[in-house]
């Protein structure tokens, strides 16, 4: 087993009751989040478009817990001011042809910098970009919806990226979003990751209230 920092979950902002965002909020933080993930996306670099700039500044005033903004969208160079309200600003590899500039502008900004990495993408294309983020979040599933099936094989490379940020850059942590369960979570926690996105598998099911399940996920993850 690895060496490892404190679990953090971050409940989907996607994933709530959009009727009532506010009382969502103070609940899940009320049960121990960590943060909140509002998934930005833009019809473009995936299929869906969800959330925007407008959402996160308009629940600020709710938590003081940090936001993150991820963005899913195509050239995101041309939308991080716009996010100034997020705490944690996640732009995607494969959106950018400057990944490094980005990343820099994104610190100029007094943000945190979170670099996501889609399944097919290899860990060992950010050796040179572990140096200019705080951050990398790992897709386990293909970036776009909800209620997908976990990808086995993102297993391994959690585990690799692990191996490369301790040789690169050891402050760097790791996050998983897709399908975290407490059986993915277990899994990916025990190979490295340390921050989990919880969505449609972990917190926001069918069975139990989603301050059951953030506690019950967590404290899985947390035995470990």
């Amino acid at each position: 087993m690895v060496s490892m920092r404190k679990v953090e979950i971050s409940p989907s902002v996607m994933c709530m009751n959009f009727r009532n965002l506010e009382e969502d909020f103070r609940r899940l933080e009320s049960a121990g989040a960590d943060r909140f993930h509002f998934d930005i996306m833009d019809g473009h670099f995936v299929p869906n478009i969800t959330l925007g700039h407008d959402i996160i500044n308009s629940l600020r005033p709710v938590s003081k817990l940090p936001f993150e903004a991820h963005l899913m969208i195509e050239v995101p160079e041309r939308f991080i001011d716009r996010f100034l309200s997020a705490d944690i600003i996640i732009f995607h590899l494969e959106a950018t042809r400057a990944p490094i500039r980005l990343a820099r502008n994104i610190k100029n900004l007094e943000k945190m910098v979170s670099v996501a990495i889609n399944p097919i993408t290899t860990p060992e294309s950010l050796a040179f970009l572990l140096h200019e983020v705080d951050e990398v979040l790992v897709m386990t599933v293909e970036p776009g919806f909800a209620g997908q099936g976990f990808i086995e094989q993102t297993i391994k490379k959690v585990e690799r990226l692990k191996k490369l940020i301790d040789k690169e850059n050891p402050s760097v942590r790791i996050g998983v979003d897709g399908a975290i369960s407490i059986d993915t979570g277990k899994r990916l926690r025990e190979v490295g990751a340390e921050i989990f996105i919880g969505g449609t598998s972990g917190i926001f099911m069918s069975t139990g209230t989603i301050e059951e399940n953030l506690k019950k996920l967590k404290d899985a993850l947390d035995k470990i």
